[in-house]
């Protein structure tokens, strides 16, 4: 097969197991193998040296055991020292390559986040972070090829690798509290999605003094019975948040199936996550780093920009992707320009403080700083963010794209946008924009803003609305509406319909 449509920016993904119509195995053991193969030759390039420790783990996803097999066989006969982890996050995995008594190399995270229980895939670390999208590529060239390293074969060895992860949050939380058990007296509940989160419970949250009762979904279990892994799905966000209400727990958290993204809800039942927790945390690190940028992707609201303007920080929106944000963070810094933070509103969120990994732990771990820090000065996590204004409204839309060449014809599209929306009365084009258009509407002609931007992989353009009063969100469509409607290459059926 042609592995290089298995690439998927910055990862590999595929489809694992039977099971879904329509959708067939292409993960197949050739194919983890000649990965496998692929991750050694290219490490040995990169790394130049003969001895390479490389560290794999897996979430619960039932084709894990099997591709880890696969893929720790096929490096293990390249003579890559390979070391099965076992049950893992995305975030051990990369700190496995920084941290612990003898780091690694490099590692291998087999999840295909919050996927279907059908698909599967490779995230690749080195100390560096995670690998970019040119790496990925390479790999799979060498795995479509046959060369071998010529290194003579090794054996596979079981070992262990989260009790050193938790111990590193524990201690985060330990070391700014001055405290061994500062969350004592507080109840918190945690949804782990039958995902690989269900460690933090008993390995972060009791250690430091957390009553954990009526947490939920914890055993890993790839068929996940409960609701998809995932803190931006609706049945997930209405799981945790039943649990916080029914246990009336101080803090609910919320886990991806691999513990990268991560949601929560507060005392008070309202969800945070999206603006909400990107709000929350620029408090957190403004007060830590006056002055700081924190990075978004582009759907960010407007309220959010003035709550952080308003504290002293600069909001960056940029494009969606959350590498794209990550890597717009490093290329601040490195201009000379602090940023501490970046995050899409997925809940995939980096902090420079922690290598710009992409931790959903990490960043509930900052949250439970903030909790054990309120509980003495007297205020409570709520009421950080008491002053962000939050749209009336927002809608998402989704509108196909015909063509086989999808990026000239959606671009087309945007194009024409920016030309149509320069001339028309109440619109105003956004400055600083990084991704598709985004243009802000006075009121009477919907008080919000809307952002119409080309998908980073499919044939799709995702238009996003919002507004500040109510009707602004359908008054902002119609607007729109009569510029898009009608399109040559457009599926614009669903804003048809919204529209009426």
């Amino acid at each position: 097969m042609d592995y290089k449509k298995l690439q998927n920016g910055s990862d590999i993904r595929g489809v694992a197991l039977e099971g879904i119509e329509g959708q067939h195995v292409n993960l197949t053991e050739q194919a983890c193998r000649d990965i496998g193969r692929g991750f050694a030759l290219w490490l040995r390039q990169r790394l130049g040296k003969d001895t390479l420790r490389v560290s794999v783990g897996r979430d619960s996803r039932l084709s894990g055991p099997t591709l880890c097999n696969w893929l720790c066989s096929a490096m293990s006969e390249q003579g890559i020292q390979v070391t099965d982890i076992g049950m893992a996050s995305t975030p051990a995995m990369f700190m496995s390559t920084v941290a612990g008594a003898q780091p690694y190399d490099a590692s291998v995270m087999i999840t295909a986040s919050h996927l279907p229980f059908n698909r599967n895939g490779f995230k690749f670390f080195t100390k560096d972070g995670g690998l970019e999208k040119q790496d990925i590529a390479a790999i799979l060239a060498f795995a479509a090829g046959d060369e071998a390293t010529g290194l003579p074969a090794t054996q596979a060895q079981k070992g262990e690798f989260m009790d050193d992860y938790a111990a590193i949050l524990v201690d985060k939380v330990r070391t700014a509290t001055g405290e061994e058990k500062p969350l004592d007296g507080f109840r918190i509940v945690v949804d782990a999605g039958n995902g690989a989160g269900g460690f933090y419970v008993e390995k972060v949250l009791q250690p430091l003094g957390a009553n954990t009762k009526g947490s939920q979904f914890l055993d890993p279990d790839g068929s996940f019975p409960n609701h998809i892994p995932n803190p931006e799905d609706g049945a997930a966000m209405e799981a945790i948040t039943a649990a916080v209400n029914a246990n009336k727990a101080d803090l609910g958290i919320i886990f991806d199936t691999d513990v990268d993204r991560a949601g929560a809800v507060l005392a008070d039942g309202s969800e945070l996550n999206r603006n909400r927790i990107i709000a929350m945390l620029a408090v957190i690190l403004l007060r830590e780093h006056p002055g700081t940028t924190i990075v978004t992707d582009s759907i960010t609201s407007t309220g959010l920009a003035e709550f952080i303007a308003k504290r002293g920080g600069i909001h960056h929106r940029f494009k969606r992707g959350y590498r794209n944000v990550i890597n717009e963070s490093i290329r601040l810094n490195a201009a000379g320009q602090d940023s501490q933070l970046a995050i899409e509103t997925s809940g995939h969120g980096a902090l420079k403080e922690n290598y710009f990994l992409d931790d959903g732990a990490y960043l509930v771990t900052k949250l439970l700083i903030e909790l054990a820090r309120g509980k003495k000065e007297g205020y409570t996590l709520a009421s950080l963010i008491d002053d962000l204004a939050e749209p009336a409204e927002s809608k998402e839309l989704r509108l196909n794209i015909l063509p086989e060449d999808f990026k000239t014809c959606g671009q087309q599209v945007l194009d024409d946008l920016q030309a149509y929306a320069a001339n028309q009365p109440g619109w105003t084009i956004a400055p600083n924009n990084y991704e598709g258009v985004r243009v802000n509407l006075d009121a009477g002609h919907g008080n919000g803003w809307f952002l119409l931007r080309l998908s980073l992989h499919d044939p799709l353009l995702p238009l996003n609305i919002e507004s500040d009063e109510v009707g602004g969100v359908l008054t902002i469509a119609r607007e729109l509406a009569r510029f898009l409607l009608g399109r040559e290459g457009l599926d614009t059926s669903k804003l048809a319909d919204f529209v009426g």
